[in-house]
């Protein structure tokens, strides 16, 4: 699709060693051990084979307890992907390259769609990091004690520690190119937007998590079985929705900061840290309350283990990426590749410990049945 390819995109390509000549067409693959470095094999394999678990996971709650919330959750977020991406990778095909430059571009993995520009982890990605975070809110029962705005803000919370320790490392390890010249990525947190910091990492997850519990997960929590064209339909309108979501919550930032990279800034930074202050004395408290005078509501064991499996093969990867981070100069390897902020990526390594951690050391539910239905909690009602 070389008619769509932006000298931006062009240029983003070749720097990464592929160019849209060689990107192949609407399915491209290759040989997982002749990509850029070892790294982006183990990358796809963690990332695509924890979304396939968790899909089968949600298929499994469905059918065995008739809790439709992971189904939705993991699908609403396939559907926000498919709102969100297409315009970003062919914004001359949506008709708004007078508007939007190319952003980023990926590296070529194992498995790629559209010439090179979606690669099949990235599919994968959305739904996983989603029911992560989700899933270990709801273990914490902060929904049903909080609300619906402190469970989402929560889960924003959540994804965001454990998205950034990913997004910190990724233009170090090629996995992926900024345009660092675009408008839309200013201002620059070390190799990173600060937009994607906050927007991509914690508030299109808080937007998607809001609209799961909403239209689908507090039904469930009450028993309340939907079906199949229910199913359906309030996931479209979840993936819509948390897109809109996405343009929403970041306004202040989008519409007071548009004359200035640094008010800009300074609105997104002041979005995360309240988030921040709201999300983290929350989840505390309710994880205190878990270990003295409550029972755990509901309990996920893939998400509980796979968490800790995730934090340890991250904790390998940027544990092998060190030496050539700190031998770079000017903020730049020896290869000319970015470096992220390894303090800020550290903060939220002890926020994704904490979480997993909390998952294991609440008590486990007294009845097994909680396990597949939160509702049934000994006379309790989960909400």
């Amino acid at each position: 699709m070389t008619d769509h390819c932006s000298p931006t995109f062009d240029q983003l390509a070749h720097s990464l060693g592929f160019s849209c000549d060689t990107a192949g067409g609407i399915v491209e693959l290759r040989n997982p051990f002749g990509l850029e470095n070892w790294t982006l094999p183990v990358l796809e394999a963690t990332v695509i084979l924890g979304s396939i678990l968790m899909l089968i996971h949600a298929v499994r709650r469905l059918r065995r307890d008739g809790d439709a919330t992971n189904l939705a959750l993991w699908f609403g977020a396939l559907a926000y992907l498919f709102v969100i991406e297409p315009p970003l990778y062919f914004p001359a095909a949506f008709g708004i390259s007078g508007h939007v430059d190319t952003m980023f571009a990926h590296n070529v993995f194992s498995v790629d769609f559209l010439w090179g520009r979606l690669p099949l982890y990235i599919v994968a990605i959305y739904p996983f990091m989603a029911t992560l975070a989700y899933e270990i809110v709801r273990m914490l029962g902060v929904f049903q004690r909080y609300g619906l705005l402190a469970g989402a803000a929560c889960v924003g919370f959540v994804h965001h520690a454990f998205y950034e320790i990913f997004d910190q490392l990724g233009p170090q390890l090629r996995w992926w190119e900024w345009t660092t010249h675009n408008p839309l990525n200013q201002p620059m947190f070390d190799s990173v937007p600060l937009p994607s910091v906050v927007v991509f990492a914690t508030l299109w997850p808080m937007s998607l998590a809001l609209c799961v519990y909403y239209f689908v997960g507090r039904h469930a929590d009450r028993g309340r079985r939907f079906s199949g064209i229910e199913i359906t339909w309030r996931t479209v309108v979840i993936g819509l929705l948390a897109s809109l979501g996405t343009f929403i919550l970041p306004l202040p930032a989008t519409v007071f900061g548009a004359g200035s990279d640094t008010v800009r800034g300074v609105l997104y930074a002041a979005e995360l840290i309240i988030i921040t202050v709201v999300a983290a004395p929350l989840m505390y408290r309710r994880w205190k309350s878990l270990r003295t005078d409550d029972n755990p509501l509901y309990r996920n064991n893939l998400v509980r283990y796979y968490s800790a499996a995730y934090l340890l093969i991250f904790a390998i990867l940027w544990a092998t990426a060190l030496p050539d981070f700190f031998d770079a100069t000017g903020g730049l390897t020896k290869h000319g590749d970015p470096i992220g902020n390894l303090w800020y990526t550290l903060a939220c390594f002890v926020v994704g410990i904490a979480c997993a951690a909390a998952t294991f050391t609440v008590s486990t539910p007294v009845d097994p049945r909680r396990d597949a239905n939160p509702a049934l909690t000994a006379g309790k009602s989960p909400s």
